[in-house]
């Protein structure tokens, strides 16, 4: 019999369409046209792709808060599904990862963009589904969605989409001269889908991705997210800092896709984590209070609270202040996961300002500040604790931040037979581990 291969770490990264870490932009070594400059980011992919990352990862919204255009790099951003097809022609394989929400799109013109992908990359398309946190200014409404709501609204958009890449079969195209057949009609079929909130007919007009479907991707740390998460997602993107409470929430979202008839091999939970390498320690925290030294304090901290719904002004409070909280916090409709990661690190730690700004990046994810070895010791306590399969790697800056990590943490973690030195499959799924998506109708 084959030996089983042994289990390593995913390595995801994650992007902006504007930036790479939106909280680092004044640092002299950071690159500040990257929201119109492509070379940009083609430097970074194929960084990346000599880093043996599995994907990339663009985030993305759908809306830009006025109030904190003038000192975050918000806004202005590339769509990430213009952004990746040009990655995906100078790429081999790194899979491509887009964001796109279903609360602000229709399943259609979805199915169509990232089967497109798909095939333009040879089978490295990902997409992430997210239900927004805001942005229904822009789409005839008064204001955003309710959270209920846009969960409903995303299972049956999964379940549309899906079924749109599923109305052709893999076979359907026949292309015969001699005969004069293009298409097998008995290898498409309509979709006739009608529910709470779409009617679409289909079949879809472009033909099934060669996975089957695109590696879907996933954020959902609340109890709505959670469930979606566990019905549908491949790849999740956490925003877990503190070991204990990433050990349970990975357990709950397997155990639930379980129950679901899953396999919970076939979900990679990545948390999220931003890394200042050093080839010391002290070189490291002399590159992290470098990268602090020129954030934009007050700004920073805006942005955290307001992310978090934290409902208090830690602008120009003094560093030494303790983070104060209102009496009461009312449950946010947008981040609701973030808000309560924030508040429950305020409440058990009672940190002052100082040490809340330099613990999370703008959006509240883990900072991590060490040597190669150090930072791999984390990433395998994690691992190895069934916290992880992986990590979303933020980069506190690029390209020095990117490199840093692919030249330093990368070869230590394969030193250490942790991660891989070559890219297994052609695919994305198949450099992940998973399996291709049957067709319903036709396998």
């Amino acid at each position: 019999m084959p030996t089983a291969q042994p289990r390593q770490l995913k390595l995801n990264a994650y992007l902006s369409g504007s930036g790479v870490q939106g909280d680092s932009w004044r640092h002299p070594g950071v690159d500040v046209d990257a929201w119109h400059n492509f070379e940009r980011y083609r430097d970074i992919a194929l960084t990346l792709e000599r880093g043996k990352f599995h994907s990339l990862f663009f985030y993305d919204n759908v809306y830009a808060d006025i109030d904190a255009l003038a000192y975050h790099t918000i806004s202005p951003r590339w769509d990430p599904l213009v952004l990746l097809p040009a990655l995906a022609a100078i790429t081999r394989h790194i899979g491509l990862i887009g964001t796109a929400s279903t609360t602000y799109n229709e399943p259609y013109n979805i199915a169509r963009r990232f089967a497109s992908l798909d095939h333009l990359s040879g089978g490295r398309a990902g997409w992430n589904v997210v239900t927004s946190t805001g942005g229904g200014e822009n789409f005839n409404l008064d204001a955003h969605a309710d959270h209920a709501q846009r969960y409903r609204r995303a299972h049956e958009f999964y379940q549309v989409v899906t079924g749109l890449w599923d109305s052709w079969a893999d076979d359907a195209v026949v292309a015969d001269k001699a005969s004069g057949l293009w298409v097998d009609p008995a290898k498409v079929r309509p979709l006739a889908h009608q529910g709470e909130f779409f009617r679409v007919r289909g079949p879809l007009n472009a033909a099934r991705p060669p996975q089957g479907y695109p590696v879907i991707a996933q954020a959902g740390a609340s109890a709505a997210g959670q469930q979606l998460a566990a019905r549908i997602g491949e790849l999740l993107f956490t925003a877990e800092t503190e070991l204990e409470h990433a050990r349970g929430y990975y357990a709950e979202v397997k155990g639930q896709a379980a129950a679901l008839g899953r396999n919970p091999d076939h979900i990679a939970i990545l948390p999220g984590v931003s890394p200042i390498v050093g080839r010391s320690q002290a070189e490291a925290e002399d590159k992290y209070a470098e990268l602090l030294r020129h954030r934009d304090r007050d700004a920073t901290l805006k942005a955290l609270a307001a992310y978090a719904s934290l409902g208090v002004h830690l602008a120009g409070l003094p560093p030494d202040a303790p983070v104060p909280l209102p009496q009461h916090i009312a449950e946010t409709n947008s981040h609701k996961s973030r808000q309560r990661l924030i508040l429950d690190y305020i409440r058990q730690h009672r940190p002052t300002v100082a040490q809340l700004y330099a613990r999370f990046t703008i959006g509240g994810h883990r900072i991590l500040v060490g040597t190669p070895q150090t930072i791999a010791d984390d990433f395998e306590h994690w691992f190895r604790s069934a916290a992880a399969d992986g990590f979303t790697i933020m980069f506190p800056s690029a390209p020095a931040g990117v490199g840093d990590f692919v030249d330093l943490v990368v070869p230590e973690l394969q030193r250490r037979g942790l991660f891989r030195s070559d890219y297994s499959g052609r695919t994305l799924r198949e450099n992940l581990g998973l399996p291709r998506v049957p067709n319903r109708h036709f396998e």
